[in-house]
This record gives C-alpha cells, structure tokens and sequence, in this order.
C-alpha cells in the first residue's frame, strides 16, 4: 500500500527588503491564501532558485585513505557480506548533505572490503557502477558470469542492471573504491534493484589472468568484428593500469621532447572510453586519469557538475574552493559545483623516482553534457 503523502505547510514571510514588496496588512493576507493552497510566489525565491552561479550544497572535503582502511578493517572482522546488506561497503558521506552517503549531490563513492575467501553475493541494479583499485589484489568481480581480475590501477566499469559478484580468492584482505550515480538516480527516481543468486557457480570461481571481455576489447584501437554491442556502457570490464601509466608517461615525454600533447604544461590527462564507440564508459559517469609532474601546478578550474578524486600515487597539495590539504596515496576528496580546483604535486619521502601525483577522477560530466549544461571556467 502507498501511503498517502503528508502535506507540507508553506510558511511566507514579508519581509522589509529594497527587492521585495512593500509590508502590509494586505501582502500579508495574501501570503496566507497562498499558504492555504500550498503556493510559493517567485519574487521570495529567485535568490535561491536562480544564482548568479552554481551554488553547491556539497562542500570541499577529503578523506584519509589510512583511516577509510583502519576502519573497513574493523568492519571486516566484525560485520559479515551476505543478504541484506549485501556489501562491506562503507560510503564517503559529505558534511553538508544532512547525514545521506553521498558524496557529491549526484555521485556515490565508498571503499568496499573483502576479507579471505569471502563472496559478495550477486545481484543487479539499474545504478551504474564501477570500481577502482588504488592497492593490493586478489579479488574477481563476476559480471554476467565472466570472471574480471581485479589488479592495482585497474579501472573497471559496469553499466547498470547487469549481475555481478565478487569473490576473495586470496589469503590477505583487499580494499578498493566503489563509484555509482545513486544519488543521482535516487532525486529522480529511477531506481530498481534485485537480488541474484545466493551462490555463484563453481565455473564462475575461476581467477582467469584476463577476462572474455577483455580478450575481445581490450587492445587498443581494435574491435572485434564477430560480436556487436548495443547497451549502455562500455563492453570492456576492466582498463589495466599498464595501458592507463604508458599513455600518461608518454604524453610527457612528448611535452618534453617540444610536442603538443598535455593538458597543461607538466600535466597529461586520459579519459576512460567506450571502446565500441569512444563515447563515455558509463552514461552518467565520466573517469579520467590525470598526472602532475614534478614541481608542477595546474590552473584553477571551475566546472559545473561534481567530482570525486582518489590520489593514487605520489604526495601534493590539493585547493578546493577555500580548502586546501596535503595529500598521499589512497586519499580522497570532493569537488563541488563550480568550486575552483588546483593540484600541485609536491615530492615526498616515500615517492616514486618521478615524484608525480597521479590522480584518478570521476563526475557527473556527461549528464551535465547531455543537458547542455556544462561549463568551464579557468581562474588565471
């Protein structure tokens, strides 16, 4: 049964201002009447309803990735994976979305935990999702029965209401993030779930070193002629580090060698594509690896839509709006609306000989696009 909504009362309330009508006994009787009939008149609202710019109800904020895993590994021994809760998935919860898991009004993201010989149970829902490794390996991901290795560095997308799975089939805890478009389909309203099978088969428990999708999309710049590929999203499950660190390394290389080719200078950036048609890896989310040289800085940027960052090598100084913070491998942070953003890679201790920050991103981008309501704005 449907329960019947409860109506909310409007509450106006005159006020004395050089953009507002004038205060009196009638403006008030009116604001009652439209009370009554649950009414709200533009001119009381258009500061709020119509800014100047963006306004994000999402702040800037970061998340250490020592504590995220301190406390996933207490989850882990003390919260078991199975029906009902279905993942040991722990949600970045943004301060200023009163309480709700999301990071961002429009994105998810959470660092999921796997113990030894675990199984996240299957099930589909129409979010779609992805998940990105910053360290460690072991875990396979089973979309629609095929067995997905899951590696540092690896990018591994899947377009919604297709079942998955995980399995551990290793003797060590594995970490990584999870990245969904919940919040987003949760405002409009478009979401549906359900769950799959208890057990996935003994077939299904493989630890191939590839998986089928990979073996028939992932070489760069080819596609397969025997199988077509209609669905949303990209066909190709997994995108290995190794492809994501040369495409980058070399972009560099060129910007040193006097060609064209970065972002920036000091700055290369890939965008993760649909290789059956270049277009995004997922509707709703865009993911991007970037990389920021040594000493070097980007531009403040502004964008309309929102972002989620996960450092994934190196140490730097981040600036987001008014914020900034230093930051190490594994931390996370947000992006709001509009906000300006910054990096600056800053060589640490405990650095790769190249001293780079390496910065895996994803947004809300081709929804924004979609609408035609993406932005930009560098702030020199």
């Amino acid at each position: 049964m449907t329960a019947t909504p409860v109506e909310t009362p409007v509450k106006l309330r005159a006020v004395d201002a050089p953009d507002q009508p004038q205060v009196t006994p009638a403006l008030e009787e009116l604001y009652r009447g439209f009370e009554q009939e649950l009414l709200v008149p533009l001119w009381t609202e258009i500061g709020d309803l119509m800014p100047a710019h963006p306004r994000s109800r999402a702040v800037p904020h970061r998340w250490k990735w020592e504590n995220l895993v301190r406390l996933a590994d207490r989850a882990g021994h003390i919260v078991p994976v199975g029906r009902g809760g279905e993942r040991r998935a722990i949600a970045l919860a943004n301060p200023s979305l009163g309480g709700r898991p999301f990071a961002t009004p429009t994105l998810w993201a959470a660092i999921q935990y796997l113990m030894p010989g675990e199984d996240a149970p299957e099930h589909r829902h129409t979010q779609h999702a992805f998940r990105f490794v910053v360290e460690g390996s072991g875990v396979w991901t089973v979309v629609g029965g095929d067995a997905v290795p899951m590696n540092r560095g690896d990018f591994l997308p899947q377009a919604g209401w297709n079942w998955h799975a995980h399995h551990n089939a290793s003797d060590r805890p594995m970490a990584w993030i999870d990245g969904l478009d919940i919040p987003f389909q949760y405002v409009t309203e478009s979401q549906f779930f359900e769950f799959g099978r208890d057990e996935i088969s003994e077939d299904e428990r493989i630890t191939p070193e590839y998986s089928r999708s990979e073996r028939l999309w992932g070489h760069p710049g080819l596609r397969p002629l025997g199988v077509s590929h209609s669905s949303p999203g990209t066909p190709l499950l997994a995108y290995k580090w190794e492809h994501t660190d040369r495409a980058l390394a070399d972009q560099l290389a060129l910007e040193q060698a006097g060609h064209a080719g970065t972002v920036e200078p000091g700055h290369a950036a890939v965008r993760f594509s649909n290789p059956a048609d270049g277009t995004d890896v997922l509707p709703t989310v865009r993911a991007e690896f970037h990389r920021i040289a040594s000493g070097a800085e980007t531009a403040p940027l502004r964008e309309t839509g929102s972002s989620v960052y996960q450092v994934f090598d190196g140490s730097g100084v981040i600036t987001v709006g008014d914020r900034s913070w230093s930051v190490t491998r594994g931390d996370l942070f947000v992006v709001p609306s509009w906000e300006p953003f910054s990096a600056r890679s800053q060589a640490g201790p405990s650095d790769s000989d190249s001293g780079a920050l390496d910065l895996f991103r994803f947004s809300d981008a081709p929804v924004f696009e979609a609408l035609r309501l993406n932005r930009t704005q560098l702030d020199r």
